[in-house]
């Protein structure tokens, strides 16, 4: 029988290694059973085991930890969960949460009909007098919050009233002393610090949102777009407010389901996929909205969640330079004309919202008289060219151009424009039947006023510019304000067929003007209009004439000088002052009236002696400059008035009634001006 016992050993030990070699493959990190359930207890006793728990991290749990969420209780090395005094009422589930560098896990411990802490603890004093009572005050007993706390006089035992949030106060500072039967303190106050053991019943929120980031396309993989970042009220020091970040749901999912990556821990988010991936112009669509979700518990499944969106925009780059659908366009205007006459058309496949895709044209070659411009349609993105200086047929029929297109903004630096970026406008000029041209024009001419009728002034000249059409061309008069005047239909004379009068209304600053036509004989005919300019000058044909022309004057007066008379004349000079002032002397004696000058342009009208009151009719001679000079002889009415007690009286002289002290002052006023 000895020889088969070394056989059966090696096939036990064969069994032993083969059954760890399975344990080894099939081992899974974390505890073996994660929910217990256990009974309320009468009282959990201290160092009493009261469940063994099995944590694994496949590595040999080097540096193995345990947490407990309930601070009285521990686990043992051995994975025993022991109480740390005795205790009556735990709550309704204890977590225990273990950890290693290479692992960590959650398990829960359900206590089959346990409450709500409402917390108590004992005070204990040994040597208190008989018959003492215990008294406690402080925040949570007799200050705000009231109530909170309340302790029993007889055996010291402090419990809770209500449940406490941690969140709301964290300690509360209160004070145990003893008092006796009257209330008198015999001991303490002794202070006694309640803690509240922070329990996860609060889920992360994201505060800060909407949260939009932004990334250029191409981007090298690992480029960081934004940071999430979301808080935990629940304590900072406890695993129920270490929070771990994950990327729930991304839309869309194209080109891959994994776009994007979260540091769990820092919460920034990053790119993963290639450059090539990250291409604004072969995107589904350029927006990605991330489902962010946030974890308590370090992200274990125990943890509390709370989510957010992150928006994610693609930015464009200039990467696609603008390029012409055709290397030619055909454009046609009529000559003369003005305003856009094509539309030049380009593809871009940047973002239509950027200057990356906003064309901006030139004009290279070909627009050497800057008769063209071009502009960019804000809408469209089409090159509008257009003719600004009208072109002429006779000059040229025909125009190219060269046209050149970039973006407004600048072209990456492995994008450079080519050779559709430049296009060629060819454009036709049609001929039209243009209005013949007066040259000069104006046309001016200068003749003295009151020329005999019939005087040739000038002959006009207009040319056709259809040059190539060999048309004739008739003349007519336009505009002619005062019908002086005729022009030849034929070889465009132009004649008159009045006196020319300077002095006319029709005239201004001696200048009149008239219009003529030109018509030629195209289909339909085409019409120019060309302006005459004739500056008249003067002759002496206007003779001068005296104001005012009736005065009054006092049969009593003193001072005899009476009015001041001025004259004026609608020649120019030197046809007009100075003005010779003269009494006709054939019709009024020479020793009752009196004229002196006084300057130029006025003289002074006196009495010799004092008349009866009657109206008299004084003949007043009045000479120009002018060679021959001009002569008027106008009648001053002259009323000789009663004045008594400062009353004038005219009515048997005449229906004037204004005084001769006042026209004085009038004419001396008039006089002073000049």
């Amino acid at each position: 029988m000895q020889p088969r016992t070394p056989l059966v050993v090696c096939v036990l030990l064969s069994q032993v290694l083969l059954l760890t070699s399975a344990e080894d493959l099939d081992c899974t990190p974390g505890f073996q059973q994660k929910v217990f359930h256990i009974n309320q207890p009468a009282e959990f006793i201290e160092d009493q085991s009261i469940l063994n728990l099995t944590f694994s991290d496949c590595k040999g749990n080097n540096k193995l930890r345990y947490e407990v969420s309930n601070p009285y209780f521990k686990v043992n090395s051995d994975g025993g969960l022991v109480a740390l005094r005795n205790i009556t009422a735990v709550g309704r589930t204890l977590f225990i949460h273990a950890r290693t560098p290479h692992a960590e896990d959650m398990a829960e411990l359900v206590i089959v009909g346990g409450k709500d802490i409402q917390g108590s603890l004992q005070v204990v004093d040994s040597d208190r007098p008989e018959g003492s009572k215990f008294r406690l005050t402080g925040k949570g007993v007799d200050q705000e919050p009231k109530g909170i706390f309340r302790i029993n006089e007889n055996t010291g035992s402090v419990s809770v009233t209500r449940s406490l949030d941690r969140e709301m106060i964290a300690t509360y500072q209160l004070f145990v002393e003893t008092t006796d039967v009257n209330g008198k303190t015999l001991e303490g106050p002794v202070p006694l610090e309640v803690i509240v053991i922070d329990q996860n019943d609060n889920r992360p929120i994201f505060r800060e949102g909407p949260y939009v980031g932004h990334v250029m396309e191409g981007s090298p993989t690992g480029t960081t777009v934004m940071r999430m970042t979301a808080i935990d009220a629940d304590d900072p020091a406890t695993d129920n407010a270490l929070l771990r970040y994950n990327i729930r749901q991304q839309t869309p999912d194209k080109p891959s389901p994994n776009m994007f990556y979260i540091d769990p821990e820092k919460g920034d988010i990053v790119t993963v996929v290639s450059p090539a991936l990250l291409d604004r112009e072969t995107l589904e669509n350029p927006k990605y909205e991330l489902i962010i979700e946030a974890q308590d518990m370090a992200g274990l499944d125990v943890g509390l969640t709370g989510t957010a969106t992150a928006t994610i925009v693609i930015d464009d780059k200039n990467d696609h330079s603008p390029k012409f659908t055709k290397k030619e366009f055909q454009a046609t205007v009529e000559e003369g004309a003005v305003g856009v006459i094509v539309n030049l058309t380009v593809e871009d496949k940047d973002d239509p919202t950027t200057g990356a895709w906003r064309a901006a044209y030139t004009i290279i070659n070909g627009n050497p008289g800057q008769s063209f411009e071009i502009h960019t349609n804000p809408q469209t993105n089409e090159g509008m060219l257009s003719v600004v200086k009208p072109l002429d047929y006779e000059i040229s029929a025909f125009h190219t151009l060269l046209i050149k297109v970039e973006n407004e903004d600048p072209l990456v630096p492995d994008v450079s424009y080519g050779p559709s970026s430049t296009a060629t406008v060819h454009i036709t000029v049609l001929d039209v039947n243009e209005g013949p041209v007066f040259y000069p024009d104006p046309m001016m001419v200068t003749r003295r006023e009151n020329i005999s009728v019939g005087s040739v002034l000038l002959t006009v000249n207009a040319t056709d510019p259809d040059s190539l059409q060999h048309q004739t061309i008739r003349y007519s008069v336009y505009k002619d304000p005062a019908g002086w005047l005729n022009i030849n239909p034929i070889n465009g004379t132009v004649d008159t067929t009045a006196v020319l009068d300077r002095e006319s209304p029709f005239v201004h600053n001696s200048v009149y003007t008239a219009l003529f036509l030109a018509i030629d004989s195209g289909d339909p005919p085409a019409t120019g209009t060309g302006t005459l300019l004739i500056t008249l000058e003067d002759v002496n044909d206007n003779a001068p004439f005296i104001y005012p022309t009736v005065a009054e004057v006092c049969d009593d007066a003193k001072n005899l000088s009476f009015v001041i008379l001025g004259a004026s004349d609608k020649d120019l000079h030197p046809n007009t002052d100075p003005f010779k002032f003269e009494i006709h002397k054939q019709t009024v004696p020479d020793k009752v009236w009196k004229i002196s000058k006084i300057n130029n342009t006025h003289a002074l009208v006196s009495l010799l002696q004092n008349l009866n009151k009657a109206n008299y009719n004084l003949p007043i001679m009045v000479t120009d400059s002018g060679k021959p000079p001009m002569t008027n002889v106008t009648d001053l009415r002259v009323q000789v008035c009663s004045c008594r007690n400062s009353k004038v009286d005219c009515n048997a002289a005449g229906a004037l009634h204004a005084s001769v002290p006042a026209l004085l002052l009038l004419c001396l006023f008039s006089l002073a001006c000049l």
